[in-house]
């Protein structure tokens, strides 16, 4: 049995939550998420909790749903309720970032700047060389701020590049000396 798909979620006082078969959708004040559920997942609304068993608790496949399904709609009530954030990082001679309307310019060392139109529901901020994306979606937040980073990954040896805040990179040593 899933440990984590037995437990119920709370639902705070500020969201809605509205289940119609496996369509499930969230409203609160940072947005509206909407999701479909698994087909081997049933949600029931309680309350003021949401609870999520199996279709067929003997089922390998329908067991392994059940966890998965409950933290996607925890992390829907979260994401209305309060919303998530990640922090990007970015270092390296000349290297900017700039908003411009719905738009991210980065000047990463290539010979052009790159322009990433970022997906609505996204919140950009730029401040010296930190890049503060904040969503109520976490799945398209981290999508974003990976494609973000792919742009100009860090390397290992002088560590330019685009980090996560909390990130740590092992430095390599670089070239050793002639031996004698």
């Amino acid at each position: 049995m899933s440990r984590i798909g037995k437990r119920p979620i709370d639902i705070p006082d500020k969201v809605q939550v509205n289940v119609d078969g496996q369509s499930l959708t969230v409203k609160g004040p940072k947005g509206e998420l909407d999701r479909t559920l698994p087909k081997g997942v049933v949600v029931s609304l309680a309350d003021k909790s949401i609870s999520l068993t199996p279709v067929d608790g003997e089922s390998q496949e329908h067991r392994s749903l059940w966890g998965m399904a409950r933290t996607l709609v925890a992390n829907m009530v979260e994401g209305v309720t309060n919303g998530f954030s990640k922090k990007l990082e970015f270092s390296g001679v000349g290297y900017k970032a700039a908003v411009k309307g719905e738009t991210l310019q980065l000047s990463l060392g290539y010979s052009h700047p790159i322009n990433y139109k970022y997906p609505k529901g996204i919140e950009v901020k730029v401040q010296k060389n930190i890049i503060e994306l904040s969503c109520c979606s976490k799945e398209l937040l981290g999508l974003t701020a990976a494609k973000i980073r792919s742009f100009r990954p860090p390397e290992p040896y002088k560590g330019k590049g685009i980090k996560y805040i909390d990130e740590r990179i092992i430095r390599k040593a670089g070239k050793a000396g002639a031996k004698k």
